[in-house]
């Protein structure tokens, strides 16, 4: 079979596996496709967190006797360990597989390499490697996570044409100091579906009062997270509701009530030790939507992995607080409503 037909086969199960997004987490994003006679005869894909996974659901759409005359394709390497389900190279292996085709190899200690190697000792021809770059992107917080061991970490602002973040002082109509349009609203809100949890500073809930829910969109709402180092927002804010779980860093104590969860943590090396408690939590991915200084502590630490930068090119505020500063402008943009949306990746973590 030629690379080109392989990588055929790979792109599908990075199709299958994004229908998994925002459900899986802290799991990787992981599709299958079966190929009989270099035709795809079933497909599956980690659906949920605690579900199934890929392979078995691929698998069990097709009838036993053909299986051992085909090929399983799968962007991630099978598991070889009991968690909330049995291992998916036992079952490949039960079926009578003969060859299986891995994306990336498992950075998971659990796994790393463990499951192709119960394979290949299992007689089962195996290639890996296949389009490993594009599979590695897929699974970009799930690498981050086990191998930074720590949060996939993305940044996330609005700013006017002349730098601005907001108006100050701030307007009596907040209305009028929002920059960008419904589409980026609403794609923020898809966005927030995606990531685990969405973080802001002690004055971005004072100023914006934000839910941090995504409203907008359907899909899960991120668990919330807040800096409060000296306890001084009170629990009328709505970010204290009870929609979604909510965490609570400050240097003062731990204790849970509901949703609302208080963890105490030493500020001195704030983002390290954040970080160390996100990954503790077993959360693999976090959105830093504000304010200025939370983003500002992100960037000088070098502690994000990727920013997201909206910018109103027909919006000026003339004085008011400074967007954080990245070096974007070379970068290329999509057009996103009347907005100009910028992505950046971090080439220094």
């Amino acid at each position: 079979m030629s690379i080109n037909n392989q990588e055929t086969y790979m792109l599908r199960c990075i199709e299958l596996a994004k229908k998994g997004m925002g459900h899986v987490a802290p799991n990787p994003l992981v599709g299958c496709v079966i190929v009989h006679n270099y035709k795809i005869i079933s497909e599956g894909f980690h659906s949920k967190y605690g579900s199934e996974h890929a392979e078995p659901n691929a698998i069990n759409k097709v009838d036993h006797h053909i299986l051992k005359d085909c090929t399983l394709y799968v962007n991630l390497e099978p598991c070889s360990h009991y968690g909330k389900t049995p291992p998916c190279a036992d079952l490949i292996i039960s079926k009578g597989i003969k060859k299986v085709v891995v994306g990336n190899l498992d950075v998971n200690p659990l796994v790393s390499g463990k499951g192709i190697k119960k394979l290949q000792e299992a007689g089962i021809e195996v290639i890996h490697g296949i389009l490993d770059d594009q599979c590695k992107e897929l699974n970009k917080r799930f690498f981050t996570f086990h191998e930074k061991k720590r949060p996939y970490v993305i940044l996330k602002w609005a700013q006017t044409n002349d730098n601005f973040i907001s108006k100050m002082p701030l307007p009596p109509n907040m209305a009028d100091n929002w920059i960008t349009g419904e589409e980026s609203k609403t794609l923020v809100h898809q966005w927030r579906t995606e990531e685990q949890a969405i973080l802001v500073g002690h004055n971005t809930v004072v100023v914006d009062n934000p839910q941090l829910t995504a409203r907008l969109y359907e899909g899960n709402n991120p668990v919330r997270i807040v800096i409060d180092r000296t306890l001084d927002l009170n629990l009328n804010y709505k970010v204290f509701d009870a929609k979604a779980k909510t965490l609570i860093f400050n240097s003062i104590k731990n204790e849970t009530k509901e949703n609302l969860h208080w963890i105490k943590i030493d500020f001195t090396n704030f983002i390290d030790e954040l970080l160390h408690q996100l990954y503790d939590l077993n959360i693999n991915s976090v959105i830093v939507e504000g304010g200025s200084r939370t983003l500002e502590h992100f960037i000088n630490t070098e502690m994000w992995d990727e920013a997201r930068i909206f910018v109103n090119q027909n919006l000026n505020f003339e004085k008011g607080i400074d967007a954080p500063f990245l070096d974007f402008k070379t970068s290329s943009f999509q057009t996103i409503g009347k907005d100009k949306l910028y992505i950046l990746t971090n080439s220094n973590k």
